[in-house]
């Protein structure tokens, strides 16, 4: 069995359409899909997201030696937020590089819908059965 961890907080953003800020954007972004933790006072994780981001196109990927020197970070958080965004199914790993499962951030709120509505849906079969189990 596949484990994918999800994590999708809703946060307050409604830009005007004037207003439109890539920046403010990717932040709202980021923030929704839980790559912000108090406790990440440097925004780690999601430094590296958006440096992966900026390489999905490539296709090669990055290790964490690249990330850790690109983004002035350890090797050690690196590695720690990398294991935390593949965990999210966010990110995969082969011969010691890191990218993205997706090549841009459309993609990739497809790709989470579809994993959502997966689990909603093998859930809901679930919960048929063991409502008829019940007798409810």
């Amino acid at each position: 069995m596949r484990t994918t961890r999800i994590t999708i907080t809703r946060v307050s953003y409604t830009p005007s359409p004037e207003e439109h800020n890539v920046n403010k954007e990717l932040q709202y972004l980021c923030g929704t899909l839980g790559l912000f933790n108090p406790r990440d006072k440097e925004r780690s994780k999601f430094r590296i997201f958006i440096q992966l981001l900026k390489h999905a196109k490539g296709g090669t990927g990055l290790s964490a030696d690249e990330l850790a020197l690109s983004l002035g970070l350890s090797r050690a958080t690196v590695i720690h937020h990398l294991h935390n965004l593949q965990a999210s199914g966010l990110v995969e790993c082969g011969g010691g590089r890191y990218w993205l499962r997706v090549s841009n951030l459309d993609e990739l709120v497809s790709m989470i819908k579809a994993d959502v509505n997966e689990t909603l849906s093998s859930l809901s079969d679930i919960a048929k059965h063991c409502d008829k189990e019940l007798g409810l």
